[in-house]
């Protein structure tokens, strides 16, 4: 079964699950170390916004076993809310 093409699918209006590849470097302070695997998302993020879908985004952090804080995810959400210039709803649970 081949992967329909995004730019002829129908997105407008509809929630849409993208799976990135957030797992990112972390200094010890648990800030992000370099953000070149979130810009490289930018550009599908971008266009499902501009044609008004609901985009859901699903990442990892590392390897973890249950929840470690550690391997948060809530510094990308704040790193890409900002390379967006708009909000990104965080959830800490699913």
């Amino acid at each position: 079964m081949k992967m329909p093409d995004i730019t002829r699918a129908q997105v407008t209006g509809k929630r849409v699950l993208v799976r990135v590849d957030f797992n990112v470097s972390l200094t010890a302070a648990n800030a992000i170390a370099n953000d070149r695997r979130i810009r490289e998302a930018i550009p599908t993020i971008e266009y499902l916004i501009k044609r008004k879908a609901v985009v859901v985004l699903l990442s990892h952090l590392g390897r973890p076993r249950g929840i470690q804080q550690e391997l948060s995810l809530s510094a990308v959400g704040k790193r890409l809310g900002e390379i967006l210039g708009r909000p990104v709803l965080f959830l800490e649970e699913y």
